[in-house]
């Protein structure tokens, strides 16, 4: 029989000891076929037994009972202990060779993790900002000129929509549609989705396109939602600037960008109560295994200071 130990020492016995014979026929087959590497092969080796021994800590005794989510708690505990973007998606690539391996060998039911991207697409995710922080980022534009007006409305949208910062920029004035309150977005891959925005939003929205934007156009006119003093459409640099801006007026220590409003949006809602599936509809996320990055978010925190789902709402 096959032994172990978790890297806090815990006692593993025979489920890590079948898991574990397992990674190495797994290994034993790719070198035969594929001729890998000692190196590959000794990271592989790593990295599965890694996940084993993770999975064995927590109750799991076999990898035809594993989920995407567990496969993503495992990455975000690697990431908690210090491992690098790049380490961790080495790992990500291991669990999905080694799937397949044994969905191929019959093995497995379904593989899981065939269709979970690599963590070098989540990069690192930005800090969530608490709604204090929110709050004082949404209020640094002060006075009513055309160009606060105009950030005002930028900011709360960014947060009410939880936009990518290329859909912000490409927003057109037909995209709003104030009567249902929903925008239209074009995402990535070009496809097109409904996205609702709250009160907060649509009255800084209109203010600004009642006010702000005559002024800033000077009699000129674009289809753009958002145009800058020169009356060109904000490019996605020029956004990331203003936000920039605004929170270091705002006294906010974070290193905070369009993505950080992004991240908080999605948070935001799942620490109140919103389910994944429709925060992945909203993101625009292809694959809901992307959204459940945000279940790692302290939701403890989070749920003490947010009202029901969204705060501006």
């Amino acid at each position: 029989m096959v032994c172990g130990r978790t890297r806090t020492g815990v006692f593993l016995g025979e489920e890590y000891g079948r898991m574990n014979a397992l990674i190495s026929q797994f290994l034993d087959t790719l070198s035969l076929e594929r001729g890998l590497s000692s190196n590959t092969r000794a990271a592989y080796e790593s990295d599965l037994k890694a996940f084993a021994s993770y999975l064995t800590a927590r109750g799991v005794s076999a990898f035809n009972a594993v989920t995407r989510k567990m496969v993503l708690d495992f990455l975000m505990s690697e990431k908690d202990r210090g491992l690098s973007v790049n380490s961790i998606s080495r790992r990500l690539v291991a669990i999905k060779v080694f799937f397949r391996w044994l969905q191929q060998e019959g093995m497995l039911d379904r593989n899981i993790a065939a269709a979970m991207e690599s963590p070098r697409l989540w990069k690192v995710l930005p800090g969530v900002l608490s709604l204090k922080e929110v709050e004082r980022l949404l209020a640094a534009p002060s006075g009513d000129g055309a160009g606060a007006v105009r950030d005002r409305a930028m900011l709360e949208l960014f947060y009410a929509s939880g936009l990518r910062v290329s859909e912000m920029a490409a927003l057109q004035l037909n995209d709003l549609h104030f009567d249902s309150g929903y925008l239209r977005c074009l995402g990535k891959g070009n496809k097109v989705r409904i996205v609702p925005f709250g009160n907060r939003a649509r009255e800084a929205l209109l203010k600004y396109l009642n006010e702000a934007r005559p002024a800033l156009l000077k009699g000129g006119t674009s289809d753009r939602l958002f145009i800058t003093i020169r009356r060109r459409p904000f490019s996605r640099k020029g956004i990331w600037k203003m936000i920039k801006t605004y929170a270091r007026r705002a006294g906010i220590e974070k290193d905070v960008s369009p993505h950080t409003l992004r991240h908080s949006f999605a948070s935001h809602l799942l620490a109140n109560g919103a389910s994944l599936r429709v925060i992945q509809e909203m993101l625009g996320h292809s694959d809901i295994a992307t959204t459940q990055i945000y279940t790692h978010v302290d939701q403890g925190r989070l749920r003490s200071v947010h009202a029901k789902y969204h705060p501006r709402a």
